[in-house]
């Protein structure tokens, strides 16, 4: 098993397109029909072996083993839950695209297929089309859509590239992986059957085909130590973002008694120490596909195994005063959803996944089914219980689950939303300085670009005694970054005939920008065209030229090359300025501070400010040592706007105890950008100046950023 500590890194051994008449009434009859179809039978371990063996039937796995069959190869791809495309097919419509400009290939292709779909008139059964907001005619593609729509795509490419499909199918665990050397033979699977081939791809969520074959992976946070990274690890300073309590609520079972003990999902253990790592991952939960059209709606029912108790925080919370609708509802055609977390206490299940990533397959299943009560439970609450307002009521009774999808698993989605599980430790580690260009790898195989984005990893209780989330991370990359091949790649020593595009090799912050659907797709066309030239060169993956890669991704349609104007996130590096500089990053921080990159020019990665809220005191205290007696001057970095406050509050405090207390004008430009001088003082070595920033009176929002000691 994997070695626990902080690190945790271990090593385990469109129908309607061709639908005759143009009537609405064959669709779903034709659809099942379609899907219900026979694909060519995959051969067993005593048969002929596979060029390219993909194993888990997500979006990856879909275009990876199309991909491979395109080049003219022979493959098999491995679903184990039967269902084909994943998240993308499993209610998360909602596309979480970043920069469009830079998905390409097979990926591209697959949202121009659903384009395609919705150019259908007849494809609109319950909705006008001109009426729906993300429907445009002049586009080549589309980035929404229902789920049934999505499988049935996915269905239709790999049948079209006559791609055999075993549904159902799981690797044996353990013993699933049968090796020579650095070598993947074949494939044991819990019915028996064994598949042998020459090259292998690991396009499941979890990582299984992965970690049965022996190679480093690791699950949870590292410590910020790690990689020299900024967002890893435990944040409970910078933790402003909408998924957290905004008002105060008590943690324990009888309100503000901790003798009774804490309620469900709070870790008594929490939250831990600044910027360490951690074992917890992420939250789950499942994207809602539901409808308010009433004959196509299946109304919310509380679930078997139902606990009340699961909800007092989402009560306490409304009680308290926070009367946001706990939902994210985004709109897909057909007047269906995609419905995602939202505030404190929302769809995700926080806590409550920790040990999903490396348990078997009966303890998954366990955890999926509280998931599901949860999820369903949690949906008819917000529709019936008493102790939610009515206007929650209301805008929530209106909803229900889509009768035609999911219809073989109760209109709910068949695919839990596995954020994150392990993630390989391998030739190369994405981290946050890929996403945000500090390095740009030489080897690219298709471009990220959304937010390194974390849900909420735990529930811990403060020290004054009320509750709180913590390990939401929303920090936007600046523009697309590279992702490198070798992340691909397993360590040489390890597995030299496997790629793995979904648990690739990535820090959990950089993974929570390329975890997204088209990423994963664009990553598992590239593994597939890897393994292909690999086998038609007679060399390994590790060893196959990146150029011939590069070309052949190209033909096809890859985008493997950052925009023109694409330039580091970072703006002023303080290392390399002179004099000593404190970045914010390392300020004594209270309050509600909040990060941005939205002004030109900031020192760092980021510079915060208040929100421009005067209902929270925030404050920021700088440290600053002088390396040797002199004058110095003494500056504050801000990036100017119209809607800086004019009398931002600074104290600075000198050694012989002399304070001088000033007001800086935040719009207007700075002496030396993003530098203003505000004050001299003659120090000795060692000696500390101190210098406060604060919200307090101000009139606009108060930028904090860097403070300068500057020899004069």
């Amino acid at each position: 098993m994997r070695a626990s500590g902080s690190n945790n890194v271990g090593k385990c051994g469109n129908v309607s397109s061709w639908l005759p008449f143009g009537g609405l009434i064959f669709f779903f009859p034709l659809a099942f029909w379609f899907i219900a179809q026979p694909l060519p039978e995959p051969q067993g371990g005593d048969g002929p072996e596979y060029d390219v063996v993909v194993y888990g039937g997500t979006s990856a796995g879909v275009v990876a083993a199309v991909q491979a069959a395109r080049m003219g190869h022979t493959a098999v791809l491995i679903a184990p839950r039967g269902h084909l495309g994943g998240m993308s097919s499993s209610g998360l419509g909602w596309t979480d695209t970043g920069n469009k400009s830079v998905i390409g290939g097979l990926s591209r292709e697959f949202y121009r297929r659903i384009k395609k779909h919705y150019d259908n008139p007849a494809s609109w059964r319950y909705e006008n089309r001109d009426d729906y907001r993300y429907y445009r005619p002049e586009d080549d593609a589309m980035w929404t859509f229902e789920p049934h729509v999505a499988e049935r795509i996915f269905d239709e490419m790999v049948r079209e590239a006559g791609v055999p499909v075993l549904r159902g199918e799981r690797l044996q665990r353990p013993g699933g992986v049968v090796k020579r050397g650095t070598v993947i033979e074949s494939l044991r699977l819990e019915s028996g059957r064994e598949v042998s081939g020459r090259m292998f791809i690991d396009c499941s969520y979890e990582g299984d085909l992965m970690a049965e074959a022996g190679v480093t992976y690791t699950v949870g946070r590292e410590s910020n130590r790690v990689y020299g990274e900024t967002i890893n690890g435990v944040a409970t300073r910078l933790n402003y973002h909408n998924h957290r309590f905004i008002v105060r609520v008590s943690p324990f079972v009888r309100p503000d008694d901790p003798s009774s003990g804490l309620l469900p999902g709070i870790d008594p253990t929490g939250p831990g120490k600044e910027g360490e790592g951690d074992h917890r991952v992420q939250a789950y939960n499942y994207r809602l596909c539901l409808t308010d059209v009433p004959e196509n709606r299946v109304p919310f029912t509380r679930p078997e195994g139902f606990r009340e108790i699961e909800y007092e925080l989402l009560f306490r919370n409304f009680e308290a005063g926070d009367r946001r609708l706990p939902l994210k509802i985004d709109m897909m055609p057909n007047r269906k959803t995609d419905v995602n977390n939202n505030g404190a206490v929302s769809t995700d299940y926080i806590g409550m996944n920790y040990d999903y990533p490396d348990a078997g397959y009966a303890r998954r299943a366990e955890i999926e089914r509280a998931h599901e009560v949860y999820v369903r439970g949690l949906m008819w609450v917000l529709a019936n219980h008493p102790r939610v307002p009515v206007e929650i009521r209301r805008q929530v009774s209106r909803w229900g689950w889509a009768k035609d999808e999911f219809v073989d698993n109760d209109h709910f989605p068949f695919q839990i939303y596995v954020r994150e599980a392990r993630r390989m430790v391998g030739e190369y580690v994405m981290t946050e300085h890929d996403c945000r260009r500090l390095r740009v790898a030489p080897d690219s195989v298709g471009l990220g670009s959304y937010n390194m984005d974390s849900h909420n990893v735990q529930r811990y209780v403060t020290e004054d005694g009320t509750v709180q989330n913590e390990g939401d991370v929303q920090e936007s990359p600046g523009g697309p970054y590279v992702v490198s091949y070798r992340s691909l790649l397993p360590k040489r020593n390890e597995a030299t005939n496997l790629l793995v595009p979904v648990c690739l090799s990535a820090s959990h912050a950089a993974y929570g920008s390329i975890r997204m659907e088209p990423v994963f797709m664009i990553l598992g066309q590239s593994a597939a065209t890897a393994a292909c030239l690999a086998l038609e060169r007679g060399t390994t993956l590790h060893d196959l030229d990146y150029a011939v890669l590069r070309k052949r991704l190209l033909a096809d349609g890859q985008v493997l090359d950052l925009p023109p104007g694409a330039v580091p996130a970072v703006w002023l590096d303080p290392a390399q300025l002179p004099g000593v500089v404190v970045d914010d990053t390392d300020a004594e921080l209270a309050g509600a501070w909040k990060r941005s990159t939205s002004v030109r020019p900031f020192v760092g990665l980021w510079y915060l400010h208040d929100g421009n809220s005067r209902e929270v005191k925030s404050t920021a205290k700088f440290v600053l040592a002088a390396p040797r007696p002199g004058d110095y001057v003494v500056r504050i970095a801000y990036s100017p706007h119209g809607n800086r406050a004019t009398n931002v509050l600074v104290r600075i405090r000198l050694p012989n105890g002399a304070e001088k207390v000033l007001r800086l004008n935040q719009r207007r430009t700075p002496a030396d950008p993003p530098f203003q001088p505000v004050a001299t003082a003659r120090l000795n070595g060692g000696d500390r100046c101190i210098v406060e920033i604060s919200n307090e009176g101000a009139d606009g929002y108060v930028i904090v950023d860097a403070v300068q000691l500057l020899p004069k």
